[in-house]
């Protein structure tokens, strides 16, 4: 019986190394929503990097920001990177609405707006049926993401207080502060009213100049980006963004944001367990920094604050601050929460 343990659990390391970063998807049937929705035969993509130890004690969870794909977060996870995958085994999970978990753009039971409104939690939930039905992991070292991936670590955290030993949530937020909001209904309103939109049954990506414009402004600051951009360039990259038809699908944009200005923690707050280090940028103009602060005293958690003048893209411009805190972090017993 020993043996057959020992083979079963062999082939199961097996088959979850040998796949590393590859696109992988795991099915986890209907996934019941919080508002008495359904996503119908939900399934959730993912990535894996390095290898997965005896004990299962090294598994570190990496969450997608808004719009991200875990193809765009390999660059975060080897030697010297952000998340060491020498030492540890990174699951990357794609979240729901991202073009690759379901989707509104790719979901045949439920496409465009009849996809069903979600929140974070629910998004949280289909992770956690991952790993421990598709994965059969039950307790990580980590949990962690950045922008939107800081949004689902909050959530994490409160909603499975015993299944991670740490949490990093860099420049997320518990609870969305009002400028957030306005900002994303703003970005809704710009793709809706556009007289491509029809309903969500559109030919090409609507509003896509402007779109594109939301982010030049907000994800950086006037400094950063007046520092690397000409007033040719602007006009150019309007014209290209204008041209361009294939950027991230606007039904899939409206859902993810929907999920984020619904996202209020402290609805299921109770005792966090984990050891937490909150990351935020000072002069973040997409995920404003107050709230991420205040639960972090509130938890009497570890606080890293980037005070470059990059915004929300701080986590690039300082990214060897960033790196060496969670390194850090990672790798002591943080006797701190």
């Amino acid at each position: 019986m020993k043996r057959s343990i020992s083979v079963i659990c062999g082939l199961l390391l097996f088959a979850l190394v040998t796949h590393a970063q590859e696109q992988q998807f795991g099915n986890i049937g209907d996934l019941k929503l919080q508002n008495g929705g359904v996503i119908r035969n939900c399934r959730v993509g993912y990535r894996t990097f390095g290898t997965l130890n005896r004990d299962k004690s090294n598994v570190v969870v990496f969450l997608t920001w808004a719009g991200g794909t875990t193809e765009q977060l390999k660059s975060n996870f080897g030697p010297g990177k952000l998340i060491d995958s020498s030492s540890y085994f990174v699951v990357a999970i794609d979240a729901l609405s991202n073009g690759v978990s379901s989707s509104p753009s790719n979901s045949r039971l439920q496409p465009r707006m009849r996809f069903p409104i979600f929140s974070l939690r629910d998004t949280v939930e289909s992770q956690h049926e991952l790993l421990t039905k598709v994965l059969k992991i039950d307790h990580v070292k980590a949990v962690a993401g950045i922008s939107m991936g800081g949004m689902q670590t909050f959530q994490w955290i409160v909603s499975y207080p015993d299944f991670m030993d740490k949490a990093i949530p860099i420049v997320g937020s518990p609870r969305l502060a009002p400028y957030d909001l306005m900002l994303w209904q703003a970005q809704i309103e710009a793709l809706m009213r556009d007289r491509d939109w029809k309903g969500g049954n559109y030919a090409a990506n609507p509003a896509r100049a402007l779109d594109f414009a939301f982010g030049e402004l907000l994800l950086t600051t006037p400094t950063d980006y007046n520092r690397h951009k000409t007033r040719e360039q602007v006009f150019a990259d309007l014209e290209k963004a204008r041209r361009d038809t294939k950027r991230f699908d606007a039904n899939d944009k409206i859902r993810q944001t929907q999920a984020m200005m619904q996202l209020d923690v402290s609805r299921d707050f109770g005792a966090v367990k984990a050891k937490v280090l909150v990351v935020v940028a000072k002069f973040d103009h997409v995920v404003t920094p107050g709230p991420a602060t205040e639960f972090a005293k509130l938890l009497g958690a570890k606080l890293i604050e980037l005070e470059g003048d990059c915004g929300h893209l701080a986590t690039s411009c300082e990214s060897p601050k960033l790196t060496e805190a969670v390194t850090q972090f990672l790798t002591t017993d943080n006797t701190d929460r």
